[in-house]
């Protein structure tokens, strides 16, 4: 290898190649794209070898940079987990668990899903909540241990990561005592005279809810959207309408924020995944998080 060789160029490769892009990749290490760029082709100077190509408005591998890509990710992964190891290796061992959120999910159901690790004795429990597409690129950029989320991972295949079912819940309405009366009068009909929060079309359940208003032939009175589920319950039971929430949550909802089920939202439910980046080694506690196959 030249003497030249730069682990830092090699890691502005492997961020080009995970976000298939130039520009994107400079996004998100913060940097010019002509600095990247520059970067990239020292390290292909310094290993004699074209690692990326032209491929649309983006980049491709060639096959030098297949090959790289595969060598980057065990040096990176190995790489992050040398802090960790130190800190075990002159104090009380800890097991770091980093958890992305999609901010759109229900956070008492998160709860409800992480339980599984929660009883780990030394477990450091980071929680991140983003967007869908923001949560998956730090994933591939093995930022984060897993991500919890409402939908699958998309086929993408600079995004190397599998997608497993955590379950599904029933959706309900629930409203504030202001508006429960008027909510359970003709329900779910009377959903076209209350007023009504939803998520927004970000959410993977919207679709759904959109559907089911449809089939009920019912035009709802909608007052609010919003992306982020803790919001949504929050100026529902606040007053401002009556709002759909995952029957998983039921007991925590209704004694921590004072509202009430007013009704089934038959057919609808929200469904829960754990993606992972794949790695030879999984960790621990994801493994624990997912179901066990038979």
């Amino acid at each position: 290898m030249s003497p030249d060789f730069s682990y830092r160029h090699l890691y502005y490769f492997w961020v080009v190649a995970k976000e298939g892009g130039m520009a994107r990749a400079a996004e998100r290490l913060g940097m010019a794209v002509q600095t990247v760029s520059t970067q990239v082709r020292e390290l292909e100077r310094s290993l004699g070898y074209a690692l990326l190509k032209p491929a649309g408005r983006g980049v491709a591998l060639t096959d030098a940079g297949v090959a790289a890509l595969r060598q980057a990710e065990q040096i990176f992964q190995l790489g992050e987990q040398l802090p960790a190891a130190l800190r075990d290796a002159v104090g009380s061992p800890t097991v770091r668990l980093v958890v992305g959120i999609s901010d759109e999910l229900p956070k008492l159901a998160v709860r409800s899903l992480l339980q599984p690790v929660m009883q780990e004795p030394h477990l450091r429990l980071l929680c991140l909540v983003d967007e869908f597409e923001d949560l998956l690129g730090d994933l591939a950029l093995h930022r984060l241990d897993v991500v919890i989320a409402d939908r699958p991972a998309p086929p993408n295949p600079n995004l190397k990561v599998y997608s497993h079912s955590l379950g599904s819940s029933a959706l309900a309405w629930y409203a504030p005592p202001s508006l429960y009366a008027g909510a359970r009068r003709g329900f779910p009909q009377s959903l076209a005279k209350v007023p009504v929060l939803l998520p927004t079309s970000h959410a993977a359940v919207r679709a759904r809810l959109d559907q089911w208003f449809e089939r009920m032939a019912i035009t709802p009175n909608v007052t609010g959207e919003f992306e982020d589920s803790a919001l949504l319950k929050t100026f529902g039971a606040a007053g401002m309408g009556v709002f759909p929430m995952a029957s998983l949550v039921h007991d925590d909802l209704t004694a921590l924020h004072g509202v009430r089920r007013v009704g089934a939202c038959e057919g609808v439910e929200e469904h829960f995944f754990a993606i992972g980046a794949r790695k030879k080694v999984l960790h621990p506690l994801v493994q624990r998080l997912l179901p066990v196959e038979r």
